[in-house]
């Protein structure tokens, strides 16, 4: 016969099996608190309210690649780090004068929050300003005309490295 004394002398929570299957659930708790935390702190940025609207954006979007395609704009834009300087040279191969201003956007991939857009004139030396910081990632480079009339883009990655002379011209027929 067994004696029962000897076997129970320990208290339970000094016994490993009941906090091996306690763990699991405890995990688990953490675990959703932490995904509550995520989904409440964080921003929904991707996320559009009005798709219908947003795709007909889209097709105005491309129809603006066309019309670059049309009137053979390509731009070279030097991303001067050193001297925080942004310089576009624009070119165009109907004869037609370049615009008086262009607009440049640094469009972060995934953080809408972290886009840039940036007014440039027509200079001596093409279209200059102040090349804002930008963080690390993947980027947009956008050069339209101040009517929308047409857009050029370009990704870029911008890391350690500096970037290098981006050439841009119009995106393939769609």
């Amino acid at each position: 016969m067994i004696k029962t004394d000897a076997l129970d002398t320990r208290p339970w929570y000094q016994e490993p099996w009941p906090w091996l299957l306690m763990s699991g659930p405890a995990i688990v708790v953490v675990a959703g608190f932490v995904t509550l935390y995520l989904a409440v702190s964080g921003q929904d940025g991707l996320v559009v309210d009005d798709y219908y609207k947003q795709g007909k954006t889209i097709n105005q979007s491309l129809h603006r690649d066309d019309v670059a395609r049309q009137i053979g704009v390509t731009a070279t834009v030097n991303f001067d780090q050193i001297n925080d300087r942004l310089v576009v040279a624009l070119s165009r191969t109907d004869g037609q004068a370049l615009p008086a201003a262009i607009s440049v956007g640094l469009v972060h991939a995934t953080r809408s929050g972290e886009d840039k857009i940036i007014s440039l004139s027509l200079g001596v030396n093409g279209y200059a300003g102040k090349l804002p910081v930008l963080g690390a990632g993947k980027w947009n480079v956008l050069i339209e005309d101040a009517q929308k009339q047409w857009r050029l883009q370009k990704e870029i990655l911008v890391d350690a490295r500096p970037v290098p002379v981006l050439q841009i011209s119009p995106a393939g027929k769609s």
